[in-house]
C-alpha cells in the first residue's frame, strides 16, 4: 500500500467507484489504522463500502490492483530513480505471490520510477498487454495544463496537451500538439500575446512540479491519488476515456518493448489502444531520447535482487 496508497483507497471510496476494497501492506499497525480510518468515512460515502486488509493470497478475487509500493525517505534526493533500488526488489519479492493468488484482472501502478516498475510488473505477472499500466506522465500532463490555463486565462479542461516519454526528468512537451478548443497553439500564438509563452520553461515547471509539492510536506499526495483513482473508474465504466498513461508501446512512434507516457485509450479492457500523436522529428528525435533512458534504467531492474 505504502504512503500514497492510502489516498488511492479514500478516492476510490469518496468517489463512489469502488464498492469493496482490500489493503495490503507488511507494516501490520499501519494496515490496521489506514483499514480503520477509511471505516469511519465510510458513512459519508456516496455508497456503502467494504473495507478489509488482507494478504497476497487475498487479491485472487480483485477486479484492479493499484501497486503503491514505496518509500518516501527515498524521494528526498530528487531523483526517482533512487527508489529504484528498493521498489524493484520489492515487487519482485512479492508480485509471484500476487498471481499465485489467481488473479486475472488489471493492474496500475504508481510506484516510481514509474516506466521502469511497470515493465517489471508486466514481465513479472505474464498478465496480457493493456492489463498492466502505470499513470506514467498523466499527472505531469496535468500540471502542464495547469500552467498553460494559468497562463492563457482558458478553463484546463478546454486545453489538450501531453507530456510524454519517461516519468523523470528526460520527459518532454508534445507542443506541436497542444491546442485550445481545437485550436491549435501554433496558429494562437501568432493572434495573441498570451500564447507566446516561454516553453522551455514552462515544460521544466511541469517536470520539477512534484518536487515543489514535496520540498514542503514531503510527499505528494492528491495529484497521483486522483490519476489512479480516474484510471480505475475508466476501467469499470468503460469510459473509452484518452488520457497519458505508461503502457507498452509495439512499434507506435517508431518504438517496442518498452513502457514510457502516452495517451491511451482506457476502457473495460484496460489500455485498449495508443493513439500516435503527429510529432515533428525533432519531438520524435526527442522522445526516442526519452525510450532509451528508460531502456537503460530497466536492464538496471532486472539486475536487481529480490528483496528477502
Amino acid at each position: 500500500m505504502g504512503h500514497v496508497g492510502a489516498h488511492v483507497a479514500y478516492s476510490l471510496a469518496i468517489q463512489g467507484i469502488a464498492a469493496e476494497l482490500v489493503l495490503v501492506d507488511l507494516k501490520e499497525a499501519k494496515l490496521a489504522s489506514e483499514v480503520q480510518d477509511l471505516r469511519d468515512a465510510v458513512l459519508y460515502c456516496p455508497h456503502d463500502v467494504i473495507i478489509n486488509s488482507g494478504t497476497y493470497a487475498d487479491v485472487g478475487d480483485c477486479d484492479i490492483i493499484v501497486n503503491c509500493i514505496g518509500d518516501i525517505d527515498l524521494v528526498a534526493t530528487n531523483n526517482r530513480l533512487d527508489e529504484l533500488n528498493f521498489t524493484a526488489a520489492q515487487v519482485k519479492s512479492y508480485m509471484h505471490k500476487v498471481m499465485a493468488s489467481g488473479f486475472k484482472g488489471f493492474i496500475v501502478n504508481i510506484t516510481n520510477p514509474c516506466d521502469v516498475i511497470t515493465n517489471l510488473i508486466y514481465q513479472e505477472s505474464g498478465l496480457p498487454k493493456g492489463h498492466v499500466f502505470g499513470t506514467g506522465t498523466g499527472l505531469d500532463s496535468s500540471r502542464l495544463i495547469s500552467q498553460l490555463s494559468q497562463q492563457t486565462g482558458v478553463a484546463p479542461q478546454s486545453i489538450n496537451a501531453y507530456m510524454i516519454g519517461e516519468h523523470g526528468a528526460s520527459q518532454m512537451a508534445a507542443w506541436s500538439c497542444v491546442s485550445f478548443g481545437g485550436v491549435a497553439l501554433s496558429a494562437l500564438e501568432k493572434q495573441d500575446a498570451r500564447f507566446a509563452f516561454d516553453k522551455p520553461q514552462l515544460q521544466k515547471k511541469a517536470i520539477d512540479g512534484g518536487w515543489v509539492t514535496y520540498s514542503g510536506k514531503h510527499c505528494t499526495e492528491y495529484g497521483i491519488c486522483s490519476t489512479a483513482a480516474r484510471m480505475v473508474q475508466c476501467i469499470f465504466n468503460d469510459e473509452k476515456r484518452i488520457m497519458p498513461a505508461s503502457m507498452l508501446l509495439d512499434g507506435e512512434y517508431g518504438e517496442r518493448d518498452v513502457f514510457v507516457g502516452v495517451p491511451c485509450l482506457i476502457g473495460k479492457n484496460g489500455v485498449e489502444r495508443v493513439l500516435e500523436l503527429p510529432l515533428t522529428q525533432e519531438e520524435l528525435a526527442q522522445f526516442h531520447i526519452c525510450c532509451e533512458d528508460v531502456r537503460r534504467n530497466i536492464q538496471t531492474a532486472e539486475g536487481i535482487p529480490a528483496a528477502e
